[in-house]
């Protein structure tokens, strides 16, 4: 334990000796060390969240109306596109991209509240971007939530410009959360929701069943069973019968790559080393993809290497199952241009494991905590303008 400052101090200052003054100097000293060195409390954690999202916000803001912003970035116009036709019930010219959590949620909102669609993904993305790193607290702790969803610029554009990550995320987190409270229906329930959110989802529900089989609870695994399945009708029930494909929107991941001709998942890393060799793209998201593929397997690496991780797969089996198979699939992800530009938005499920596997060797300093975070926020909103067109402007 940091001593708490105890030293007792002569009156006689100015006869103080050198020894004593560096006594005196690290009773000051050191409580301030333990201070920074504290793991960050669950009201931290938020505060820096909350000031990012504001430093985000004001960065793009300054650049380019926001609003415009989030309507041309990613898949947010396609999502709001299905929500608008599903608060309408009205599928006709729809074009099928993507799968339909996000926008069946959205439109909820929308007829719920009266508000554009557009605002309606915005603040869902807000509050599931923060109601995941409240659940990433409360399952890992405040070193893990932030490393995991505080660096990356992926999940700050997704969460503050539109995308499927802040509720698929969000659901996979309160899913391990039931999962450890032995609450299989309801970790069933959000894990499916999860999956008709975005398709590898399924993972956990892999997990789940194999984590219930093993324990021979035959009547959970049938309910659990039973409820993937209800949730998995349902959600094709409305594409049978208006798009006349139950599984419109699997099918709608090869559409989008008419020129791939290959299956979606080939042979391990071989799409991500093509993508690096042969495809054009700036040097800095070259950096940025290949920096977080680097992390990932180091991180995949420890996984296998260390006791203390084995341990924690023994004892969270369906995380650590859901984690392997996940980790296969965007190894295995098959169309290089996608599988190296998107690996950082790709790995954004499984980061707390990596960050887990790679805690002993992460700079516990909330002093650095706050840099970081500050800073990824302000070049995340950059990288979502485009870093050429902020420098053009700031050198205009």
């Amino acid at each position: 334990m940091i001593c708490s400052g105890s030293t007792e101090i002569s009156p006689l200052g100015a006869h103080l000796s050198l020894s004593h003054q560096s006594e005196a100097d690290l009773t000051v000293v050191r409580p301030l060390i333990s201070f920074w060195k504290q793991e960050p409390n669950l009201r931290e954690t938020m505060l820096i969240w909350a000031t990012c999202a504001v430093i985000f916000v004001g960065v793009a803001s300054a650049f380019r109306p926001y609003m415009s912003l989030a309507m041309h970035f990613g898949d947010t116009s396609a999502y709001t596109q299905i929500a608008d036709a599903i608060a309408s019930w009205d599928f006709s010219g729809v074009h099928v991209k993507q799968f339909w959590g996000v926008s069946y949620l959205v439109a909820l909102v929308h007829n719920l509240t009266g508000i554009s669609s557009t605002t309606a993904i915005l603040m869902l993305c807000a509050v599931c971007s923060l109601l995941a790193i409240v659940l990433a607290y409360r399952l890992w702790g405040g070193w893990i939530a932030l490393f995991a969803l505080c660096l990356n610029f992926d999940w700050f554009q997704r969460s503050l410009l539109g995308g499927s990550e802040p509720l698929f995320v969000a659901l996979l987190f309160a899913s391990f959360l039931m999962i450890r409270k032995e609450r299989w229906l309801w970790a069933a329930l959000l894990a499916s929701l999860a999956t008709v959110t975005r398709p590898l989802g399924i993972f956990l529900l892999v997990g789940i069943g194999v984590v219930l089989i093993v324990r021979n609870q035959w009547r959970c695994f049938a309910l659990a069973s039973l409820i993937g399945i209800v949730v998995g009708a349902l959600y094709m029930f409305p594409l049978k019968l208006y798009l006349h494909d139950p599984l419109a929107t699997v099918h709608s991941y090869g559409v989008a790559q008419p020129a791939a001709r290959a299956s979606l998942f080939g042979i391990p890393f071989r799409a991500i080393i093509v993508g690096t060799l042969g495809s054009p793209r700036p040097w800095t998201k070259l950096a940025r993809s290949c920096g977080w593929i680097f992390l990932v397997v180091a991180g995949n690496i420890l996984m296998v290497a260390t006791r203390e991780f084995r341990e924690y797969a023994r004892t969270h089996p369906a995380e650590a199952i859901f984690t392997a198979l996940y980790l296969i699939s965007i190894y295995c992800y098959n169309i290089p241009y996608w599988a190296l530009g998107t690996f950082p938005r790709f790995a954004i499920p499984i980061l707390p494991f990596v960050f887990l596997a790679l805690l002993r060797w992460l700079p516990k300093d909330r002093r650095v905590v706050w840099i970081l975070a500050i800073v990824s926020a302000a070049l995340a909103a950059c990288s979502a303008l485009g870093i050429q067109n902020v420098l053009a402007r700031l050198r205009g």
